[in-house]
């Protein structure tokens, strides 16, 4: 099944009644971002499901930039359960929410951005974050 930005993008103007000033699209941007956080942070400290194991990424002296990702560790362990999964999605959907109200507030076309990034991405691959 695919997805039509266009219709998010829509759908996204439409609601945005109490929301239409830029600054409280920045706010509540900021609001989600928040609650992610707080949500990944509760799927550790309250449920339990995934563990973070930080420590000090152990890298080989001779590997090369390319070999890189392989030696990375992403410190999580364990995999979320349904019940943190599902409210990790709801804030990323909220958060999504205000990133497409961000675009159409100022004029900028979400798609347009995704597509620039991808090709980015796929021109430049992992040197594309520099």
């Amino acid at each position: 099944m695919s997805f039509d930005i266009s219709k998010f993008k829509s759908v996204v103007n439409e609601s945005l009644i109490r929301h239409k000033s830029i600054l409280d699209v920045l706010t509540k941007l900021q609001e989600t971002n928040s609650r992610i956080n707080r949500a990944v942070i509760k799927s550790v400290t309250s449920c339990g499901c995934i563990q973070i194991d930080c420590k000090k990424q152990d890298l080989p002296k001779d590997i090369t930039f390319g070999e890189l990702s392989e030696y990375m560790d992403s410190h999580i362990r364990g995999d979320l359960c349904d019940v943190c999964k599902e409210k990790i999605e709801q804030e990323l959907g909220d958060h999504m929410f205000y990133i497409t109200a961000l675009c159409n507030l100022l004029n900028m076309d979400l798609e347009d951005i995704l597509k620039d990034e991808y090709k980015k991405i796929t021109t430049l691959g992992k040197y594309s974050l520099f």
